[in-house]
């Protein structure tokens, strides 16, 4: 029984690798790399490189400053179709509270917002088998993330925003992990059309495994750290806010040190293009880019704005690649 729990393990663990490593080689052995993946079709299309995005709808899982930019309230949702078994799926609501933020040189008003979502991602079909190669069934997988944000406008050109998240990893049936994470950001408007973003992420996050229930007296209590992701970003909006261009460089203690781009045009009206390079790694030549490609629509509904986005994103690992398909609501 304990060498079919071992193989059952291993089948578990190499499986969760694998979903990393279909999105990041570097990252993809340590852990929570299912929410570094991105957040939704608007960020994925853009090559996750909104930190510094001020414009549209935002959520403070790129940075926790973002949530008082929001025009009004942000429902969005978002599906994924992955290779390999993978399944991935967000949640979101953002709101601001008070007056819409204006340029540095508009009168101040002191507003706030709230933002809050989730990630949930997984891997099926792991097949399970004994020492001697008998098929005994199938084994799952589900990794979430539940964040909340608060942001406050403390002057006309500073925002700053904290995170709270809450991580649930299910690796088999008794042998589970929850981990508390916090973000911090701000976001420093330099004029009307340039922002700066600044962001620290997965403070203190760590998964601690306790496998003595599982293995009984050969089991052992482990920790897994996060890595911590620290990110500056620069956004600029062009030909009266129609294209909005933005860059952002992370590095963390894993040894990475990455650049990301996005952009997004607004073609005609309530239609926007967009595409975005993610995960070009400086440190890491071997390691390929991610370019990533897609769209978003709005439509006016009686008070509020109904409206579908999606993105396409290139997996080099994987056996085919991704595609986003999200839902927004703005009332």
């Amino acid at each position: 029984m304990k060498m079919i729990k071992n193989i059952s393990l291993l089948l578990v663990l190499f499986s969760t690798i694998s979903f990393g490593q279909a999105q990041f080689s570097e990252l993809s052995s340590m852990p929570g790399a299912f929410s570094r993946m991105g957040f939704g079709a608007r960020g994925m299309a853009m090559g996750n490189a909104l930190s510094a995005v001020t414009t549209g709808d935002l959520t403070s899982y790129y940075n926790p400053a973002l949530s008082i930019f929001q025009q009004g309230a942000s429902l969005t949702t978002s599906i994924s179709i992955l290779s390999l078994d993978r399944s991935l799926s967000f949640a979101g609501f953002t709101k601001r509270f008070g007056e819409p933020v204006g340029g540095p040189d508009d009168k101040f008003v002191p507003s706030a917002g709230i933002s809050a979502g989730v990630i949930s991602a997984g891997v099926s079909n792991i097949d399970q088998r004994d020492e001697e190669g008998m098929q005994l069934g199938s084994l799952s997988t589900s990794e979430n993330q539940f964040f909340f944000a608060v942001a406050n406008h403390f002057s006309r050109r500073l925002a700053l925003g904290i995170a709270f998240k809450l991580y649930y990893y299910k690796l088999l049936d008794n042998l589970t992990s929850t981990s508390l994470g916090i973000d911090i950001g701000a976001v420093y408007i330099v004029n009307n059309d340039c922002t700066l973003s600044l962001v620290i992420t997965d403070l203190l996050s760590k998964y601690k495994w306790d496998t003595t229930n599982y293995y009984s007296s050969g089991g052992q209590i482990t920790e897994d750290k996060f890595p911590i992701l620290k990110k500056i970003g620069i956004a600029y909006k062009f030909f009266d806010s129609k294209l909005v261009a933005a860059a952002e460089f992370e590095s963390s203690n894993g040894s990475t040190s990455i650049l990301r781009f996005g952009a997004e045009y607004n073609l005609i009206e309530n239609f926007t293009l967009r595409a975005g390079l993610d995960r070009w790694t400086l440190n890491n030549a071997d390691t390929p880019a991610r370019p990533s490609f897609g769209f978003g629509y709005k439509y006016k509904l009686s008070s509020f704005f109904a409206g579908i986005n999606y993105a396409y994103i290139i997996e080099p690992y994987a056996a085919w690649n991704a595609h986003i398909i999200g839902i927004n609501i703005n009332f």
